[in-house]
């Protein structure tokens, strides 16, 4: 707030998860654009993406310093942390991985690091001190994030990344997909750690959750009648706009991110919505 006790609207973002579609090709993607120029033509279009191939492996430092240079200024990338720590570890004993994963070049984003997103798996029920562990040990801050880096283990030598620039704040989001975290409690350590729980829309596949829990927001929108293939009607964005209002009315930054892409719709949907609540590509502003 500032002196006279207003409250500072949030900064909404919408944008897709990933960029790498051939369902995009010669459709929201021109016609014979090249595959590395996909990134740079999403960067006209959006204020940020959901980089999801850190889910599956970690990647290498040149690959986010080469996504970093294809978007410009004011371009925020989030982070999809690896489901290694969240489906194979399930959350315990993460200390090595998590290391493991900000030294794979996570921090050469620099200041296009925005959130970093944890989805669980949908069998993994809830345990409040596996959970609260994990959360204590997330970094936030980027110097805190250099410095867990800095204790990575034999598999990211010669392939690390260990420069960081002006320290900032960390953002964290959870994505449970148990309907077991529907509880107080997670409430409680989600606000302990300021970690936003993530509002997830899947067709009804997986529970809805809408506490907040951070000074953020973050949407992701995987398809309201078939998970990860149907588009959004106008009304149905409308709703999503007026909500995206509401929570950057309240002072939270929202992110929102389109994941109904088996069928092409996840761009055409963000650019939308995008319109909807005013949000324009960096490059345009």
């Amino acid at each position: 707030m500032d002196d006279s006790g207003a409250r500072h609207a949030g900064r909404m973002r919408v944008g897709t998860s990933g960029w790498r579609y051939s369902s995009w090709r010669g459709d929201f993607d021109p016609r014979g654009l090249v595959q590395r120029d996909e990134l740079r033509y999403i960067g006209t279009h959006f204020s940020t993406v959901e980089l999801n191939g850190s889910f599956y492996s970690l990647q290498r430092p040149e690959s986010y310093l080469r996504w970093r240079s294809s978007v410009p200024e004011g371009f925020l990338f989030a982070v999809k942390g690896s489901r290694y720590i969240t489906h194979m570890l399930r959350l315990r004993n993460t200390e090595q991985a998590l290391a493991n994963f900000f030294a794979s070049g996570v921090l050469a984003l620099d200041d296009a690091l925005g959130p970093i997103l944890w989805q669980l798996p949908a069998r993994l029920d809830f345990d409040g001190d596996a959970l609260a562990g994990f959360l204590g040990s997330l970094p936030r801050t980027t110097a805190q994030a250099l410095a867990l880096a800095r204790q990575h283990d034999e598999r990211l030598e010669g392939r690390s990344w260990l420069r960081g620039g002006h320290d900032r704040p960390l953002r964290h989001a959870l994505e449970p997909r148990s309907e077991s975290f529907r509880t107080e409690r997670l409430h409680d350590l989600l606000k302990e750690h300021g970690v936003a729980l993530a509002v997830a829309d899947t067709a009804g596949r997986w529970p809805r959750f809408d506490a907040r829990t951070a000074d953020f927001a973050y949407l992701r929108l995987h398809g309201s009648r078939e998970l990860y293939a149907s588009g959004y009607s106008t009304d149905e964005l409308r709703e999503w706009a007026a909500l995206c209002r509401e929570r950057a009315g309240d002072g939270e930054d929202v992110h929102v991110y389109f994941d109904n892409d088996a069928r092409g719709h996840a761009p055409h949907d963000a650019r939308a919505l995008a319109d909807l609540v005013g949000d324009e590509p960096e490059s345009s502003s």
